[in-house]
């Protein structure tokens, strides 16, 4: 037995009591390089801040997952604030947080690949957490308390905290969760500035993408928002007052406690809640909701299924129908039943029938509307003899009600405040004696068991009954909404209605308050057009001609070629393109669906199409310009494919189907008409058509695989129409010096020799005599090239058009010297 030195007993003894005293040594709240944490002395914070309010290093994120987080240290949960993986969870061994010597932080995985990192270079950083619990890395040379390279403020997750600023090209996103049974719950909620500069919450699903907060059924003005601002921020402040510039003002309940600590999460079930958090418990409680009922969020339930309270949030089965998966409601229900086919030769009447589902509802997806003077029966005629029609809500008034006709039941929630009910439109022979949804309530699945709620102040200060509570909300929010009504009223028959001079755009917008989506008939379109006699242009998808409607507005009328379907499915998709409004979209005012004949009517954009001021040989487009279209194209395209109630491909992007208004701004035509040429069908995100759509020069490669088609089609258009706007001149023509003409994995890698020297002269266009602006041209073309990789690694329209915003910082464009 070996017998142990009385110095190697002192040794151990003074290396266990330094061991003791590193382990339980506070952590700092400044590190320089070359400073790291291991992912298994996860018990450790990596950074904490001076006055000990923040924390950050590893927090359990799943069974063996970590992530690498800030968190409120007294919190007993230790909630994050903000993520720098939400994504993508690290292995729980192995993994490392690592502030490296070339002045970068690297969150690495158990194989030692970087899953994420700041992205900053540069000797002699340090990062820090400081009291606000902003995680920042700075250059401490550089005076003045050193300036900022990076910041987690920058880079929200699902939560702001006091002082963090959400701004327009920032979004809180819900993060991703495990379930008890360990189902991934997807990050489909976010809370974000709309391009009308509005703070919206929107749901953004596998299936369909919606906004429901602000409530879209009343708008922008009499929810107490407005449009007329162009800052697009918001803050919670330390008093607990959430402020945002589109004039949302809401408070905590504990509004004016000294020292509360507090955080704005956008949660999983969507709502957007301010948590407060109790000092001696360590538990945050709500001291604010966005929607007082959870079931107004969109897309909790899936298609065909119903949201409802039992006390708590549950998702219910429509009569008839049974669920997809029983382990993920967002999957919907399907029908156990054959649904007829429309083509039968019986009457509807003979083939279908409705079933009543009381004091229920599904928000959008009208395909047909009769306003307050419809009867019942007429509204059940409408959509028995309607065949996209699968069911309609009537909400009954004194002399009338009005009536909605349902193309797919979505966001449907059942509440007794509700007065209207929906009516299944179900085969003859369905027995609905056995399928209702009160008999079927206990097979519901609980989507949020264990909701919060909301504390509506302090005991000693608050103590009103929630019925009490209800009905003075809703008696006051219908006296506002009165007053908010009669003064925009008011006021737009004022501007309108007046001689003073205001500004043309600002007139616009009145007028666009004021107009309507509208169907018109043959006889009107070909007298608006003087019998189609002044063609504006043309192309495969049809004949645009000009025309004066009869109070003098002139417009462009499209006669459409090759459109699948008769009127109902036209009159079904023109309802949803209708919706769409955006101001580098071309507004669709109306429709004509006669037989033959499909026409749509859109408003008139007088400066020409792109391509007439980018090829043609008797103008040069000034730089300052170019950028502006392509900018504002990005845009208009990154609205289509994110924002849109249904996401919209448009197949066919090009300088022809850019058109320019008198100040050039740019507005994209055409779009929504892949949906109505004839097609094989579509699924998600992505759609199978029957021909080949596009122009030759600008179509994607996977046009020619027989893949199904999704938005990065148009992402690798926009890139070919960017380049064009450097150069001057088509893609499709360029030739080599034998004549020969240029493949595209040729001029790719020119493109990609551009960006490693940085050289963008000789690919400018020669016409503008070097006045151009040289960061931004080699960004464009930056851009360009990686719109034409493969598409799985091409950006989104999203990611292009905030790098295009980021270099559209200066008024004025120097010239290249």
């Amino acid at each position: 037995m070996l017998r142990k030195s009385p110095r190697l007993a002192f040794l151990i003894s003074l290396l266990s009591l330094l061991l003791r005293s590193s382990a339980s040594a506070p952590a700092p709240h400044t590190l320089g390089a070359g400073s790291s944490l291991s992912v298994e002395d996860h018990a450790r914070a990596f950074l904490v801040s001076p006055d000990a309010t923040f924390s950050c290093g590893f927090l359990e994120a799943g069974n063996n997952a970590f992530s690498f987080s800030i968190w409120y240290t007294d919190a007993a949960n230790k909630t994050a604030v903000w993520t720098a993986n939400p994504d993508a969870a690290v292995n729980g061994r192995g993994s490392r947080i690592s502030f490296r010597h070339d002045g970068g932080l690297a969150l690495s995985g158990a194989n030692g690949t970087t899953v994420w990192e700041s992205k900053t270079s540069g000797a002699g950083l340090s990062v820090s957490l400081l009291d606000s619990g902003n995680l920042v890395i700075s250059d401490p040379s550089s005076g003045g308390g050193g300036r900022t390279m990076w910041q987690s403020f920058d880079w929200p997750t699902d939560t702001l905290v006091p002082s963090q600023r959400l701004i327009k090209d920032t979004t809180l996103v819900t993060s991703q969760r495990l379930t008890k049974d360990t189902t991934l719950v997807s990050r489909y909620f976010y809370l974000y500035y709309d391009n009308d500069n509005v703070l919206r919450l929107r749901y953004d699903g596998p299936d369909i993408s919606s906004i429901y907060w602000p409530d879209p059924y009343y708008g922008v003005f009499p929810n107490g928002r407005t449009t007329y601002n162009s800052s697009r921020i918001a803050v919670l402040d330390d008093t607990g007052v959430f402020l945002s510039s589109d004039n949302l003002r809401v408070v905590a309940s504990d509004l004016g406690h000294p020292g509360v600590k507090r955080r704005l999460t956008i949660d999983p079930d969507g709502n957007l809640r301010i948590y407060s958090l109790d000092p001696s418990t360590g538990g945050w409680t709500v001291t604010w909701a966005a929607m007082a009922q959870a079931c107004s969020a969109h897309g909790l339930c899936g298609r065909n299924a119903i949201c409802v309270y039992q006390p708590s949030l549950r998702c219910l089965c429509v009569p008839g129908h049974e669920m997809v998966d029983r382990h993920d409601w967002r999957q919907g229900c399907r029908p156990m039943y054959s649904v007829p086919n429309c083509s039968q030769e019986a009457p509807p009447e003979q083939r279908f029938k409705f079933v009543e589902v009381p004091h229920t509802d599904f928000y959008g997806y009208d395909v047909g509307y009769n306003a307050s003077s419809d009867t019942f029966e007429h509204c059940k005629k409408l959509c028995l003899e309607m065949c996209s029609c699968a069911a309609f809500s009537y909400r009954p008034f004194e002399g009338g009600g009005v009536c909605y006709l349902k193309g797919f039941l979505y966001n449907g929630y059942t509440s007794p405040n509700f007065n209207g009910n929906i009516y299944l439109k179900v085969p003859i022979g369905f027995d609905a004696s056995a399928q209702s949804v009160s008999a079927r309530s206990s097979e519901g699945l609980a989507c949020n068991p264990d909701g919060p709620e909301i504390v509506q102040g302090t005991p000693d200060t608050f103590r009103a009954s929630r019925n009490n509570a209800k009905w003075s909300y809703l008696f006051a929010f219908a006296g506002v909404l009165g007053v908010l009504d009669i003064i925009f009223i008011a006021t737009s028959w004022w501007f309108l209605s007046s001689k003073q001079s205001i500004p043309s755009s600002l007139e616009a917008g009145y007028r666009m308050v004021t107009g309507q989506f509208r169907r018109f008939t043959y006889r009107e379109l070909k007298d608006a057009t003087g019998n189609f006699k002044e063609e504006l242009g043309r192309g495969g998808s049809g004949v645009v001609y000009r025309g004066v409607l009869d109070k003098g507005k002139v417009v462009a009328v499209k006669k459409l070629t090759n459109v699948a379907g008769g009127d109902e499915e036209f009159w079904a998709e023109m309802t949803l393109i209708g919706r769409i409004n955006h101001i580098n979209l071309v507004r669709i005012w109306g429709f004509c669906s006669q037989g033959k004949h499909k026409l749509l009517v859109y408003e008139y954009v007088e400066n020409e199409s792109l391509d007439r001021h980018l090829f043609g040989t008797d103008r040069t487009l000034p730089w300052r310009e170019r950028y502006r279209i392509a900018l504002g194209t990005a845009r208009g395209l990154a609205y289509l494919h994110h924002e849109c109630l249904e996401w919209v491909i448009h197949c066919d992007v090009k300088p022809e189907n850019i058109l320019l208004t008198r100040e050039f701004d740019a507005k994209i035509a055409d779009f929504g008409l892949a949906k109505l040429s004839k097609r094989d069908g579509a699924a998600g995100d992505s759609m199978q058509l029957s021909h080949m759509r596009g122009t030759t020069g600008y179509m994607a490669p996977e046009w020619a695989l027989n893949v199904p088609i999704n938005a990065k089609v148009d992402v690798y258009s926009y890139g070919i129409v960017l380049l064009e706007m450097v150069m001057g001149c088509r893609v499709c023509d360029q030739t080599t010096a034998g004549g020969e003409r240029l493949e595209m994995s040729q001029i790719a890698q020119a493109l990609r020799q551009v960006v490693a020297t940085g050289n963008v002269v000789p690919l400018v266009d020669g016409r503008l005599q070097g006045q151009f602006n040289p960061r931004q041209a080699l960004e464009m073309v930056r851009i360009s090239l990686s719109c034409m990789e493969d598409r799985s690694n091409r950006p989104t329209m999203d990611d292009v058009a905030k790098a295009l915003t980021a270099c559209d910082d200066e008024d004025e464009h120097p010239a290249y010297r």
